[in-house]
């Protein structure tokens, strides 16, 4: 018997809509990161409603749901306008100061819009060798 992972290529930017209404979007360069390169996330308000972020910009966990990062805004609230882009640059350094290992990791971010209801976004990324 053979035990293996699949790592593809996808470019996300293909997946890319603009609707109406409250949408955010997170998009990668690319989905494999070797261990220690650094990670280019853009956070897209792929919609027509000024967004909120109130905690945090970004959150990564293990696919089983562990939090091994998440931003701090400092208690600050950052505003994304329709069609803009945050872009944040991730060392892949978690928390606790550990680096990732290999693995799959999912990066995730909520933001509020003007009319308090809550959109949320995720992607999955490859930690490689």
């Amino acid at each position: 018997m053979f035990v293996g992972l699949l790592f593809m290529n996808i470019d996300s930017t293909k997946q890319l809509k603009f609707v109406e209404g409250s949408s955010l979007s997170i998009i990668t360069e690319k989905t494999n990161f070797r261990i220690g390169e650094k990670v280019t996330i853009h956070l897209i308000n792929s919609g027509t409603t000024k967004l909120k972020f109130t905690e945090m910009l970004f959150k990564i966990t293990s696919l089983g749901g562990r939090s091994l990062y998440a931003s701090s805004i400092d208690n600050k609230t950052v505003y994304l306008d329709p069609q803009n882009t945050k872009t944040i640059i991730w060392d892949q350094i978690k928390n606790n100061k550990d680096t990732l290992s290999v693995g799959r990791y999912k990066i995730t971010s909520s933001a509020i819009d003007n009319l308090n209801n809550l959109t949320t976004s995720s992607i999955i990324i490859n930690i490689i060798q």
